[in-house]
């Protein structure tokens, strides 16, 4: 099983439109695939969920459950302020430590409304990934410029659609 996270708890995030996409990109390979959206956190995680409250947050367990026991990640990272959302470093932070990543196999997918594309929102998280053992695939398209390439559910820019599809081959034969 393919989880694909999305890396924002913004309620109709167009991380979320676009975690949607590439799990239809995985589903015409054959490819069998869920997403797991952080706007489904439960709000107290952070004082509820960490430290010394780690597993004791049954709500926020089962999301955990659903990303630890993936065979491999696919990470949809929206930029903001210079880096990745907040609420993603919190979350991986509630990972079990460390087995919790360790060893898994992933990929990246930068967003931005800007021209950066994510650059250094997946450089940052991909730092985080290495130490946590965790094994991230070299190709990360970064879809700069989202909201003009994107539209009624589809990425409309054929390379970005050629960057996707090639990182999913990878990624199942990863």
């Amino acid at each position: 099983m393919i989880t694909i996270v999305v890396g924002t708890n913004r309620k109709n995030s167009v991380s979320r439109q676009v975690a949607d996409y590439y799990k239809s990109i995985l589903d015409n390979k054959g490819a069998t695939s869920q997403v797991v959206d952080l706007v489904d956190l439960p709000g107290d995680f952070p004082t509820s969920a960490l430290y010394e409250e780690n597993g004791n947050n049954s709500d926020f367990n089962t999301i955990r459950e659903k990303v630890q026991s993936a065979e491999k990640l696919v990470f949809v990272v929206p930029e903001y302020n210079g880096s990745f959302p907040g609420v993603l470093k919190a979350f991986i932070d509630g990972l079990k430590y460390p087995e919790g990543l360790r060893d898994k196999k992933s990929a990246l997918i930068g967003l931005s409304s800007g021209v950066q594309g994510g650059v250094f929102a997946m450089s940052h998280l991909t730092d985080i990934f290495n130490y946590l053992g965790m094994h991230v695939l070299a190709l990360k398209p970064k879809l700069a410029g989202i909201e003009q390439n994107f539209s009624e559910g589809k990425v409309t820019n054929n390379l970005y659609n050629q960057l996707l599809n090639d990182q999913a081959e990878k990624l199942i034969s990863f």
